[in-house]
């Protein structure tokens, strides 16, 4: 039964405050931004831009799921099917179509708006990636309002906006960006119902938005990722039906008609694969992706406790006030504001660690808890003031260690040391060490955003000019430039040793994948045709080449490092003879 007695918000200060930092230009910044919410949406969506844009449209596609999935996209585009999803010959059924449905129209509005060359642009195929970053940093900050003020909550979407990860996942052509989008338009839906209940509110006619609003996020996420957003919203009602002994606020979400809406907007497409596929494609996505999880799947296995080790630097430059907030956060745990959002957090964040494959994004739908959570300790002025206060350093280190490891990583791999990004590095390390010295409980907010302005400049470095410079990290961009180079019409390649998906998406959906003795007898079929082969399968191609009797040059060679697999690459690049 809901409380109907007056209970803290959780956020609001305890007791009046005098504003700090009077005169910090920063503060300013944000005094004029949370004037009214169009300023503080354009500001968010400013930020978001700077903080994701460098890099987008210069970094190569980066292999394996990025290219993958971009590949998948492309074939979709040349085939004009756009139920079924493939990998060249092979059946892509993993994840269900929506993000490749908005990867294609990204692709054919470009297209269409006379962009030469649009199927090869990877940038094209990371504009839902962006437009999902963007969003969720805006839906966080709507999510925020119904727990913190209109300032901690433009503070609790720059810490998610500048934290590492979703930076990462911004420029990532994936699901898992958009996927955020989705999970807090639900989350932030279902925290305003559930609230309005613990306040007792009994409206007449309650309103149809929130209601809609999580439906639709649910069918998002279900076409982008499957069933996987049920988890945090299952998760999240089952905790909190337990700790008030109740769940009547559930029919506030309308969900015999919500229920209806959301399968008329997901079963289309699954009857349509079905019809195409069979069983196939759930046995693929929920036996042979989403359960195999359960075990170490691709080598990505690891024990409990990696996510809350990698949480230190991808939730940076977040992290520290969110270490110093967890005493507050746990005295506060069952006000109804916190108590949702630690429903939201702590469930899925321990399923997460006890699944034995583990990778960075998996936890990323919960950061925007986390985010609100630290600013509501924030705005109440209640950081830890214990020996926590020392993990303020984290905001000096962490620029200090990208650096020294950008810049060595650079001269190891290009031997240039990308001058260009100095600049930027100075000024990354400057405001991180402000942000650290400046530190106390009550100048707190002043050095998150001096930490925010050192992330801005250490996006340019790290992305805008160091991993673009890297060009042994992206062999198949070589490899795709020396084929555009070539004099004869059509050209057409198979490659032997190194299969990477980048590879495909960068020449030609055709591209065969084979082995050297395969690659030689590719290249004694005709002219216009190009042998990729990697220096490990030289052998085989060179004997299978003497065999049949193949006269053929060397056009090229390309050495670089492969990712995928951690080793050191060189291809070849031989062609038929008389082949120019």
């Amino acid at each position: 039964m809901a409380e109907t007695y007056a209970r803290p918000r959780f956020g609001a200060p305890r007791e009046p405050k005098n504003r700090v930092n009077p005169g910090n230009r920063l503060v300013y910044v944000i005094d004029f931004v949370t004037g009214s919410h169009v300023r503080a949406i354009a500001f968010l969506a400013l930020c978001g831009f700077l903080l994701f844009l460098p890099g987008f449209f210069n970094i190569p596609p980066i292999d394996r799921d990025e290219a993958r999935f971009a590949q998948a996209t492309k074939q979709m585009v040349e085939t004009g099917d756009f139920v079924d999803i493939r990998f060249q010959d092979e059946v892509r059924y993993k994840k269900p179509v929506g993000i490749y449905w908005m990867q294609a129209a990204a692709v054919e509005t470009a297209s269409m708006l006379g962009l030469p060359r649009a199927q090869v642009r990877v940038w094209l195929y990371r504009v839902p990636s962006l437009i999902g970053a963007i969003g969720a940093v805006l839906l966080t900050y709507w999510t925020a309002l119904a727990f913190v003020t209109r300032r901690g909550a433009v503070l609790a979407a720059l810490m998610l906006c500048s934290s590492v990860l979703l930076g990462v996942e911004a420029r990532l052509a994936k699901t898992d960006a958009m996927l955020l989008l989705t999970v807090v338009a639900a989350m932030g839906a279902l925290a305003r119902v559930y609230l309005s209940w613990q306040r007792g509110e009994d409206p007449a006619h309650p309103p149809w938005t929130w209601p809609a609003i999580f439906w639709t996020a649910l069918a998002g996420g279900i076409l982008l990722k499957g069933p996987l957003i049920l988890m945090f919203v299952v998760l999240t009602i089952a905790t909190l039906a337990i700790l008030d002994r109740s769940a009547a606020w559930l029919w506030r979400l309308r969900p015999i008609w919500g229920l209806m809406w959301m399968l008329v907007l997901v079963l289309p497409w699954f009857v349509a694969i079905f019809w195409r596929a069979g069983e196939a494609f759930f046995s693929d996505s929920l036996g042979g992706d989403m359960l195999s999880k359960l075990s170490a799947q691709e080598s990505h296995g690891a024990p409990p406790g990696v996510y809350l080790l990698l949480f230190w630097v991808t939730f940076w430059p977040g992290a520290p006030l969110a270490g110093m907030a967890v005493p507050a956060v746990w005295r506060a745990r069952r006000e109804p504001a916190a108590q949702f959002l630690l429903a939201w957090l702590v469930p899925s964040w321990i399923v997460f660690e006890l699944v034995l494959t583990k990778l960075p994004h998996y936890v990323l739908p919960l950061y925007p808890a986390i985010a609100i959570l630290t600013v509501g300790a924030l705005e109440r002025r209640v950081l830890s003031r214990s020996w926590l206060m020392r993990g303020a350093a984290w905001w000096f280190v962490i620029p200090a260690l990208t650096s020294v490891v950008a810049v060595v990583g650079a001269v190891t791999l290009t031997r240039q040391p990308v001058f260009l990004a100095w600049p930027f590095v100075a000024a990354a390390l400057i405001f991180g060490l402000f942000a650290w010295w400046l530190y106390d409980d009550n100048r707190a907010e002043r050095s998150l955003l001096t930490a925010v302005v050192s992330a801005m400049f250490l996006a340019v470095a790290i992305y805008g000019v160091v991993v673009p410079a890297l060009t042994p990290l992206f062999p198949s961009a070589e490899i795709a430039r020396a084929l555009r180079n070539v004099v004869c019409v059509g050209p057409k390649a198979a490659a032997a040793g190194f299969h990477e998906p980048s590879l495909v998406f960068m020449t030609d959906t055709s591209t065969l994948l084979t082995d050297g003795s395969g690659a030689a007898d590719f290249l004694g079929q005709g002219s216009c045709r190009f042998a990729l082969v990697e220096q490990r399968s030289e052998r085989g191609f060179a004997q299978r080449a003497e065999a049949i009797g193949l006269r053929y040059d060397v056009a090229a060679r390309v050495d670089g490092y492969n990712i995928s697999q951690g080793r050191a690459i060189s291809i070849a690049i031989f062609r038929s003879e008389g082949t120019e």
